[in-house]
């Protein structure tokens, strides 16, 4: 069978699997198997097209029995399709965390008969947005996303939460809207939404209305992707979520932007040069969100604001331009999405052992709980740039990118990078001094603390201070994501040398183009 044949299985398995799972509400044992037999179908396909698509460059499909441009392509070059397996193996990860804590406490944080069947929709709508050959179809994938994300941030139904989604929600709206318009006015201009056509019209529009539509795409996905100063809604919409659905957000969401802004700027707007201003919000990026991680006193909110930071290091890269840039920011990439997915979920067992994740009364988890202690510190060391994990190999490879074509802008965000490492080192040693090496403060003075706090901030929503149980389950999974993080080093050259030769095929919007189109190509090679 032609690899390509599978790619609709792979946004269309788990839609299916979701109305089958809603069907089995009354059996959440069965929708589990469903859910997880889903997955692993789904990164089986992803596996074979990886491996098809590193041979052939390109592999695609058009539906419908429709030649392209008018049927609707889907697409899997090297990028889309280690992103199709990336995504997979945290929903995997993340999935069995669920299901572990499920078991513990019981439907209160992650209601199986809710969670699964969203869950795949939300797998969905990431894979569409992933594999979509044309811009309207990636607005499909990012608008089923989005429905699926306002359910799962909501779970529990608690008023922070509700609030968190409110916010969530307008703001993807906006972000939707611009991107909707951009579509509106591209296909206005040009007769089409086919990214490889559009990739050939695109250079022959006027001047004027290239760079509205490039803002236009650009303002949307650098909302999705929370890139300063459009990050401010992030920090107050993750850290309310139960800890898997914070995991995948974390991971996974904003990487979706990223991708977006990839495509953008490769293939539509090659000739439409905004590096400047990228390289700018860049430097803004990984300043303005290591200066926030530094001023928190919870680590949900400290973690979602380095998250916020790090999307700079890839902005940075795609600002670059050329196929080194673009292959350090697909391995950095792989590697946030790896390591702050299995942050979040350490920072969940964390929170259940010491009752809480502000740091004003957490303390002594190192000598309660030795393993998860060890789970939660290899990440961060990884996530801080420690040498030799992937962070430190990630941020060296777009150092060195930048150093090829460096102009003074390019020195002073390569330097804000710099800062930014070092600096990232200060909240995580806080969070590590404070929540782990200090003793375990007694229960009356954990009260008090508690009682403090809200006088000084009522309006902060209180935490819940009993410990909880944490299951086998829960820490197996975390255990096995720490174990991916470890192989980002321990496998750093292959996977450097196949995001090289993912940016070759992404800088190079040729290969799009005669895939898709052929003989249409105007003889793309």
């Amino acid at each position: 069978m032609n690899i390509a044949q599978l790619l609709p299985i792979i946004v269309a398995l788990p839609l299916a699997a979701a109305a089958t799972s809603l069907l089995l509400g009354r059996r959440p044992k069965t929708q589990i198997v469903v859910t997880l037999g889903t997955l692993l179908v789904v990164l089986g396909i992803g596996v074979a097209t990886l491996v098809a698509a590193d041979h052939d460059n390109v592999v695609s499909i058009v539906l419908g029995g429709w030649q392209a441009p008018w049927g609707i392509s889907l697409v899997a070059d090297r990028l889309s399709a280690l992103l199709v397996v990336v995504a997979t193996t945290m929903l995997l990860g993340v999935l069995v965390y669920a299901i572990g804590q499920g078991i513990t406490d019981g439907d209160a944080e992650t209601p199986v008969t809710i969670f699964q069947p969203t869950y795949l929709v939300l797998a969905a709508g990431l894979f569409n947005a992933f594999l979509a050959g044309d811009l309207f179809n990636m607005f499909v994938g990012f608008e089923i996303m989005l429905a699926a994300s306002y359910v799962l941030i909501t779970l529990g139904g608690t008023g922070p939460r509700i609030r968190s989604g409110v916010i969530y929600i307008v703001v993807s709206l906006v972000s939707s809207v611009f991107f909707l318009v951009a579509i509106a006015l591209l296909y206005g201009a040009t007769g089409t939404v086919n990214m490889a056509q559009l990739a050939q019209r695109i250079p022959e529009l006027p001047a004027e209305t290239q760079t509205i539509v490039h803002l236009s795409l650009l303002l949307g996905f650098c909302i999705k992707a929370a890139v300063f100063p459009l990050s401010f809604w992030l920090p107050d919409s993750y850290p309310t979520a139960p800890a898997p659905v914070t995991a995948v957000f974390a991971g996974l969401l904003t990487k979706v932007g990223v991708y977006a802004i990839i495509r953008t700027e490769t293939l539509l707007f090659a000739h439409h040069d905004v590096s400047a201003p990228l390289m700018t919000l860049a430097f803004f990026t990984l300043l303005i969100g290591i200066m926030g991680a530094i001023a928190q006193a919870d680590i949900r909110r400290l973690l979602s604001f380095t998250l916020v930071s790090h999307i700079g290091y890839m902005l940075f890269g795609i600002a670059l331009g050329t196929q080194a840039g673009i292959a350090a920011t697909i391995y950095y990439m792989v590697h946030h999405i790896t390591v702050q997915t299995t942050l979040f979920l350490a920072v969940g067992l964390v929170e259940r052992v010491g009752g809480t994740t502000s740091l004003t009364r957490l303390s002594g988890v190192l000598n309660a709980s030795p393993l998860i202690s060890a789970l939660f510190l290899v990440p961060a060391l990884n996530l801080g740039g420690i040498p030799p994990f992937s962070g430190f190999i990630g941020k060296l490879a777009l150092i060195l990118a930048g150093v090829q074509t460096a102009n003074w802008l390019t020195w002073v965000v390569i330097g804000a990078m710099i800062l930014t490492s070092l600096l990232t080192l200060y909240p995580l040693a806080r969070v590590w001094n404070l929540g782990f090496w200090r003793p375990a403060i007694d229960p009356d003075r954990r009260h008090s603390r508690m009682l403090r706090s809200l006088q000084e901030n009522p309006l902060a929503p209180p935490r819940r201070v009993a410990q909880r149980d944490v299951s086998k389950l829960m820490i197996s999974a975390t255990a096995g994501m720490v174990v991916l993080t470890l192989a980002l080093t321990v496998f750093a050259g292959p996977l450097l040398g196949f995001a090289d030769r993912a940016a070759t095929t992404v800088a190079d919007p040729l290969w799009m183009i005669a895939t898709l189109l052929g003989p249409l190509s105007g003889g793309a090679a």
